[in-house]
């Protein structure tokens, strides 16, 4: 493999971005598959946001490429990455520009129903964030919907379990 390779887990809140990326990771690990896995959201995890940054990209980016190159430097050419817009055309250029040139990324966009989202989200949100989640969650839905470009597979999480999931996900990437 000449060029790094990253897997974009993206979808609304509640659809299972994270715990999918997890179970990935370990059908990898049990193949012998190298890898690093990294959740986008912590990349931009500032508050307040910087003055000339007010979406954080700019820190996400920068914080990806600074771990990405420490992983590079072990030898590692795969990356899982989760966030929910990871998927879309418009982040391409941040992975282009922190991974390397002719990096191949594969776009999985996990779905769900508003009432299983809704009802990980409520599971999950013990604090003063539940309420912002739901409201946005349907809304991203939609929005990656409309806007994933064509070479992104869907992926149902409704009534699977996450080990077939992730079998499914690693499957599309032939990794493993």
């Amino acid at each position: 493999m000449d060029h790094p390779e990253v897997l974009l887990i993206g979808g609304r809140a509640g659809v299972g971005k994270t715990t999918v990326a997890w179970e990935v990771s370990a059908r990898l690990r049990e193949a012998g598959a190298a890898h690093a896995v990294v959740d986008g959201d912590f990349m931009g995890a500032v508050h307040p946001a910087p003055e000339d940054d007010p979406h954080r990209s700019l820190i996400t980016e920068r914080n990806l490429t600074a771990v990405w190159a420490n992983y590079a430097a072990l030898g590692l050419r795969r990356l899982v990455y989760t966030n929910t817009v990871s998927v879309l055309a418009g982040s391409a250029p941040m992975f282009e520009r922190a991974m390397g040139p002719g990096v191949r990324c594969v776009r999985v966009l996990l779905i769900a129903s508003d009432a299983t989202a809704a009802q990980r989200l409520t599971g999950r949100e013990t604090g003063s964030e539940l309420e912002h989640e739901l409201r946005n969650s349907a809304r991203k839905a939609r929005m990656l919907d409309e806007h994933a470009p064509a070479d992104t597979v869907r992926v149902a999480t409704d009534g699977r379990t996450v080990v077939d999931i992730a079998r499914e996900v690693v499957d599309l990437t032939g990794w493993g």
